[in-house]
């Protein structure tokens, strides 16, 4: 038996509902290392990271199973306990904090990507970026602002989405958005077709993908960005939560595709230096082309999200799965 630590942010009372997410996380990751016959143990953690190793010594796990999203409201300092840990010589599971920071910060991510010769959609990292490229830039183009470290599709709505816009346009709306959320942004040419996910265990002989799945964009009328924003993920009862449901059945036609899409999750597994558990992001164009657009180190394990709908489709108990975590350690 092993004493594990679930260690998570610290979640306030007015936190947003994606915060509260986490304690959902917290809750049945405890239940499963209890069924696995190990004993769990709960920290939250803080920017106060020097109390955070303190509790740590006195609590002793063998290992600390990694749940923290974001530390004073940014997802962008993620990686710091991680970073700890790690200094600390405590083990704990999911992706080093080296990785965990590279896969947060999409614009590093992409850079990454575009190194390593995988496909992922153009980007202009910020205002200033326009300026030195503007010859390079098509005169009118089409665009999805993102925050650089933002996740859970924070402020990522229909008016992120920019049709048929030129450089100059796209610079005071990139700036515009900066201003408003008090965070940096980047911009990324918008891939209107259909998306996909592949999410990812570790497995005995290295990551296992498991069954992909597309999300589908029901009744949206004409004109209305067909993306996964914030109140799709959020907002439980509005339309756009309503209205994308995730799906695993596919027609035969789309195998060379679905197997493409495995095959880039894996090398991004790689390339990233993975572990424990991954989700990769895509979209495909008119053409068949896949793009990656995000490779995320943490997907929510919740017993409501994708990661665990995805595990029913194969039947791996959840329990199961946190163990196959529990092994694969950094």
């Amino acid at each position: 038996m092993k004493r594990i630590v679930v260690l998570h942010n610290a979640v306030p009372a007015d936190a947003p509902p994606e915060d509260f997410d986490t304690l959902v996380q917290a809750d049945a990751i405890m239940k499963a290392i209890g069924q696995l016959g190990h004993e769990p143990l709960r920290l939250s953690c803080t920017l106060d990271l020097s109390t955070m190793i303190a509790q740590l010594r006195r609590l002793r796990p063998d290992l600390v199973f990694n749940l923290v999203e974001a530390l004073a409201d940014f997802d962008a300092l993620a990686h710091l306990p991680i970073a700890v840990l790690e200094a600390f010589g405590i083990p704990h599971t999911g992706s080093s904090a080296e990785s965990f920071f590279l896969t947060t910060h999409k614009v590093l991510a992409k850079r990454r990507l575009q190194l390593v010769g995988l496909p992922t959609p153009a980007w202009v990292e910020g205002p200033e970026d326009i300026d030195r490229r503007s010859q390079d830039l098509p005169a009118v183009g089409s665009w999805i602002l993102k925050g650089v470290c933002d996740q859970g599709s924070r402020d990522m709505d229909d008016d992120a989405v920019l049709r048929d816009i030129g450089p100059t346009e796209l610079r005071e709306r990139m700036t515009q958005r900066a201003a408003r959320s008090g965070r940096p942004c980047f911009a990324e040419q918008f891939i209107d077709g259909r998306e996909f996910a592949i999410a990812m265990l570790a497995g005995p002989h290295g990551p296992e993908t498991l069954p992909p799945s597309e999300i589908q964009f029901h009744d949206f009328p004409p004109g209305k960005p067909k993306i996964v924003g914030y109140r799709a993920k959020w907002i439980e009862g509005c339309f756009e939560y309503d209205q994308t449901p995730r799906h695993f059945t596919f027609a035969s036609g789309d195998a060379p595709l679905l197997n493409r899409l495995r095959d880039l999750a894996t090398q991004c597994w790689a390339h990233f230096h993975l572990h424990g558990w991954a989700r990769v992001d895509f979209r495909v164009d008119s053409f068949g082309n896949p793009w990656i657009l995000e490779v995320n180190a943490n997907p929510c394990l919740a017993p409501e999200a994708g990661f665990a709908m995805t595990l029913h489709e194969t039947s791996l108990p959840f329990a199961d799965a946190i163990e196959r975590i529990l092994e694969d350690p950094v």
